[in-house]
């Protein structure tokens, strides 16, 4: 079995760079025969995952966080749109939210990444492919999508270079609270309904959490064939602080501003104003007008660790 490791030496504020010594002896401790390269720029991941998918890897994976994992991600894909589709995918947790990890795996830390490597246990799971602003021919998710309150949250939370984890996304939320106040009047169509209304914020996941901690759609499954919308509308700056809480546990479907809905396809377009989005945490655009959303089944292989359910089955 051979592994291809990816690691970004600037995820985690820096700590996958100082953390590649460690890396490397762990994966030797499993006796796993692995290639190990740096990214230098962005979309180097992408670029370098497509190529070792296309060299024949058995299994591609990130030492990131997850906007790396998307990168690597968007390159298997194109991969198995060309026909070199056996590749895995997984990853070694190092980075700021590990959000896509916590939705579609079962494995928390290097060492236990390494083991589920050893193990070599693949699940498939779903992917999403998004088009419009700078991506009209596509970029594909497989965590999730945030529009509007939440891509902006996105954006001023990497600006926060001195923590980790859900700090920097909650220093966002305050701040986007007082710089992205008015919702967009949007209309969103999905396979069974459309509606129009003002919505501060669309997030459309695959995964279950975004931001380190917000649990946008905690019933959110990566291998049941739909997407789980959480859409917000127009609030107060007062009720948006009161709503935090909410999307921390997972109960925000309980108030009245909520919708929670499923789809296997949406179109979100703008009628006044326009969308700011992000995928798995990376900027798709700032200012769009016009979105299309699938979810393709089945897409790609992730290797984790066993569940007891799993085993038990």
């Amino acid at each position: 079995m051979r592994h291809y490791i990816i690691v970004n030496p600037t995820s985690g504020r820096g700590q996958a760079g100082k953390a590649i010594p460690q890396i490397e002896e762990i994966l030797r401790s499993f006796h796993l025969d692995f290639t190990l390269v740096m990214t230098r720029r962005p979309w180097h991941a992408a670029e370098l995952a497509e190529a070792a998918a296309r060299e024949g890897y058995d299994v591609i994976s990130t030492a990131s966080g997850d906007g790396t994992a998307n990168e690597a991600i968007n390159g298997l894909m194109r991969a198995r749109e060309a026909g070199f589709g056996h590749a895995a995918f997984s990853v070694l947790p190092i980075g700021t939210g590990n959000d896509l990890l916590f939705g579609v795996g079962h494995h928390h830390s290097i060492e236990q990444g390494a083991r589920a490597l050893a193990e070599g246990q693949r699940r498939p799971i779903d992917v999403g492919i998004v088009r419009g602003g700078d991506y009209p021919e596509g970029r594909y998710f497989a965590n999730g999508i945030g529009i509007g309150f939440d891509a902006m949250v996105g954006f001023e939370a990497v600006k926060v270079r001195w923590a980790v984890g859900l700090i920097p996304y909650l220093v966002g939320v305050i701040k986007t609270i007082f710089l992205y106040f008015h919702a967009p009047k949007v209309e969103i169509a999905l396979e069974q309904e459309t509606f129009i209304q003002p919505s501060l914020m669309t997030s459309i996941m695959n995964g279950r959490r975004m931001g380190g901690g917000f649990m946008m759609a905690p019933d959110s499954q990566p291998d049941d064939g739909l997407l789980d919308f959480c859409i917000a509308s127009e609030a107060s700056r007062l009720r948006l602080f009161q709503l935090i809480p909410y999307f921390l546990k997972g109960t925000q479907a309980t108030q009245p501003e909520v919708k929670m809905r499923r789809s296997r396809k949406a179109t979100i377009r703008a009628l006044e104003g326009t969308l700011p989005v992000h995928a798995d945490g990376e900027m798709v655009c700032v200012q769009g007008n016009e979105l299309e959303v699938e979810l393709i089944p089945a897409a790609l292989d992730f290797v984790t660790l066993e569940t007891m359910e799993s085993k038990a089955s």
